[in-house]
């Protein structure tokens, strides 16, 4: 069985957010899967298999250190990636991913970029002190959608200044996965000189992830969040990590499209438990 190292949401090795993506060869189950994510230690691995004989359609699960996850952007996107260049998937044609969080599509744009079309996550307000205490900001606005908090702060500089405290943000985050903390761009490089709409960093130290590198699924919130507040509806993200990596946003109601790039980094072929 044939394992991809591929950084998504990245335009150079060594960016965006790595993903292991293991191509299947036959159905595996869950404590395996889990086991192998576990060796390899990546933020998340994707296991992919083809849905009987369709030429477009794929089963994808995501698992990282703490099990399985409902929802990846970062590893669906490499696992696109993976598909086109190794010819699982036929050029030009878009991708199915049948999943637990719904049928996810994957289509080829301009220059390598790569659209995911994923449901929207819109955030309800939800006041949590306890949340901005652990994280050390003062929030403008909080919510939560299914999956994660959302405090939208300041400026770009109180989201790049961040330093949370993991301890207090483990406890303070149940039922949600993790947190991202957002702002609009700063005006001087913003988005109208070519740079960003709205940056933000996400947490998730509940799941042993301290920071997340660049996070998919945070922009279907995020996206719905900015779209709302800026009254427009494409958007350009940077998520303000040590490694960085940049998103195009697109919001179509109750769908968010998000494109990146990605860069595959190795190839291995596993060999005990591979077959």
């Amino acid at each position: 069985m044939l394992v991809y190292h591929v950084d998504a949401f990245a335009h150079r090795p060594f960016a965006g957010n790595p993903a292991a993506v293991c191509l299947l060869s036959r159905p595996r189950d869950e404590a395996w899967m889990h086991a192998l994510a576990l060796e390899l230690n990546l933020p998340m691995t994707a296991f992919v298999l083809r849905d009987g004989e369709a030429d477009h359609g794929f089963r994808l699960r995501w698992f990282g250190v703490a099990g399985e996850s409902q929802l990846c952007g970062h590893a669906t996107l490499a696992t696109a990636h993976v598909l086109w260049q190794t010819g699982q998937a036929r050029p030009a044609e878009p991708i199915r991913f049948l999943t637990a969080g719904g049928d996810l599509y994957a289509r080829q744009l301009e220059a390598g970029w790569i659209e995911l079309d994923f449901p929207a996550e819109p955030a309800t307000a939800e006041a949590r002190p306890e949340l901005a205490a652990a994280l050390g900001v003062e929030a403008r606005w909080m919510g939560r959608s299914r999956l994660h908090f959302l405090v939208e702060v300041e400026s770009e500089a109180a989201v790049r200044a961040v330093r949370p405290d993991f301890d207090r943000l483990a406890a303070a985050l149940p039922p949600a996965r993790g947190v991202v903390v957002t702002a609009r761009a700063d005006a001087s490089v913003g988005a109208h000189a070519g740079g960003h709409d709205f940056v933000s960093r996400f947490f998730a130290p509940a799941i042993g992830i301290y920071e997340d590198a660049v996070t998919g699924s945070a922009h279907c919130s995020l996206g719905p969040y900015w779209a709302a507040k800026l009254g427009k509806t494409r958007l350009a993200a940077l998520q303000a990590s040590a490694r960085g990596g940049a998103l195009r946003v697109r919001v179509a109601g109750e769908r968010v499209h998000l494109a990146g790039q990605a860069v595959s980094l190795l190839r291995a072929e596993l060999l005990e438990g591979g077959e």
